[in-house]
């Protein structure tokens, strides 16, 4: 079954309603995620006096790409945060347009996906607040956002994410997740975080939310994040641009499902997905490991929809890497302003591009280059998280290359940003997609035991799935609304 599941079980729903009345937790609707100004003016209010990152439930209402860039008491915008990569260092005459995610709670969104998929178990009573521990696989990010909704909403949390990733994220964790388990391996090791999720499925008490395969995380990013991408472009397109392209690198491939947005709103424009090229799952069935943490896992998720993609990109981690260093370093940013002539704002907001944030720019890069893209033509992305969960990362780059200089911040620009090339990219044709689809067997069908008809509908039935499941959103609103009214929360503002 492709569409979510939201029958509803009335006695542990009680338990629920009662649980967030104890807490005061009032839930957000996707309506106010993509139109944060219909929030009621009493909880606007009382945000004011509320950090971004602190664990209070009024956080629920920040998962939307308008937050104001503040760390502390902010409200909403109309247009969300975002980069533009200007032609002086992109080489590329096209614009690019990067919507920012490290305006969410943990600086990352994360935190807007897991909420998806916690939703509408938690709407439903499908999920007892009171008794399950809800676990949350992921490489990183999404463990972290899992357990930051679950601490908001009162619930048991475990984080389950590969040993090799940054120390800033276990550190976190440490603070907000009820347990955290490090698998063995790096960033592509999903396989290993999967075999750990079937451990914990024997005992009953634990309730697994695979990003992978839940499709609330899609349902959440085509209705907010490409809501957003889409209101970010009107916002800021001139006479005669033309949105032509969007690119997410694919982790879990949520992000993608905006693309699906973009693609009907924006009739033509080419949707690409990235990968590492030292893991090209996608590009040519391959594996491996890999540093640009937050993507490319070795399979292929069940929630991409495959068959609406029209390219593969592959960028070499070292590219990334050796960009983290010239958009974070004193001598990085003497170069971007003295040689390149960037304004003072736009070096610090490439702080907010994190390592995977890097690579979906890259990808817009190559695809400006493919395509042969004009002035009047626009790319857009998303930047995931920021330099922030990074810091250590760059630590080990100077420990590994020695301290950064003037000379490597022109050779890095020049060489991985202006020298990228239109390698190691495919469009893909019906049967190129095909095979891609294919490859969700061998992960879900015979691996996590899914139902093969299921796998044949996510590609031949778009109606009773991938479009099913984007207009369940209004669904669960009605669901989300019914439950605050039990609550009476809303009433005693």
């Amino acid at each position: 079954m492709s569409r979510i599941d939201l029958t509803i079980n009335k006695e542990i729903l009680s338990k629920n309603v009662q649980k967030a009345r104890e807490n005061n937790v009032i839930i957000p609707t996707f309506h106010q995620m993509q139109n944060p100004e219909t929030i009621p003016a009493a909880i606007q209010e009382k945000l004011k006096g509320v950090g971004l990152w602190d664990v209070n439930p009024l956080n629920l209402f920040r998962i939307t790409w308008k937050n104001e860039a503040k760390e502390t008491g902010g409200l909403f915008q109309a247009t969300p945060n975002y980069v533009e990569i200007p032609s002086k260092l992109s080489g590329v005459p096209c614009r690019i347009i990067a919507m920012a995610g490290k305006w969410f709670p943990t600086g990352c969104h994360k935190v807007g996906a897991s909420f998806g998929c916690l939703a509408p178990r938690l709407a439903t009573g499908q999920f007892d607040a009171t008794w399950h521990k809800a676990v949350w696989p992921s490489t990183g990010n999404y463990c972290r956002g899992g357990a930051f909704n679950s601490k908001l909403l009162a619930c048991e949390s475990v984080a389950i994410l590969p040993a090799e990733m940054s120390q800033e994220r276990f550190s976190w964790l440490k603070s907000i997740a009820g347990e955290v388990i490090a698998t063995p391996g790096c960033e592509s090791n999903v396989k290993e975080i999967f075999d750990k999720t079937w451990e914990l499925k024997a005992d009953p008490q634990y309730m697994i939310f695979n990003q992978f395969e839940e499709m609330g995380n899609p349902m959440w990013h085509y209705n907010v994040t490409g809501f957003a991408l889409a209101d970010l472009y009107e916002a800021v397109k001139r006479p005669g641009d033309r949105l032509a392209g969007a690119c997410f690198t694919s982790g879990s491939a949520g992000t993608m499902s905006a693309g699906d947005y973009l693609k009907e709103r924006y009739p033509g424009l080419k949707l690409a997905v990235g990968e590492a090229l030292q893991c090209p799952t996608i590009l040519n069935n391959g594996f491996g490991g890999h540093r640009i943490e937050g993507i490319g896992d070795k399979h292929i998720p069940w929630i991409h929809n495959v068959k609406n993609t029209d390219m593969a990109i592959a960028i070499d981690d070292e590219d990334s890497q050796r960009l983290l260093r010239l958009f974070n370093t004193p001598d990085g940013h003497a170069y971007l302003k003295n040689e390149l002539g960037l304004e003072d704002e736009l070096i610090e907001k490439l702080s907010w591009l994190g390592i995977s944030g890097i690579a979906n720019v890259l990808c817009c890069i190559k695809m400006a280059k493919y395509y042969e893209l004009t002035g009047q033509d626009v790319v857009c992305t998303v930047l995931t998280d920021s330099a922030a969960m990074y810091q250590s990362r760059i630590t080990e780059l100077d420990e590994m290359h020695g301290a950064y200089n003037a000379t490597e911040a022109a050779i890095d620009h020049n060489l991985h940003v202006l020298g990228l090339k239109t390698d190691n990219m495919l469009e893909l044709t019906y049967v190129e997609r095909k095979r891609v689809h294919n490859l969700k067997y061998y992960t879900w069908v015979e691996q996590q035991a899914r139902d093969v008809h299921d796998l044949n509908a996510l590609w031949y039935d778009q109606e009773g799935t991938w479009d099913a499941v984007h207009q369940q959103a209004a669904e669960l609103d009605e669901l989300i609304n019914a439950f605050n009214e039990e609550t009476g929360l809303l009433k005693n503002l």
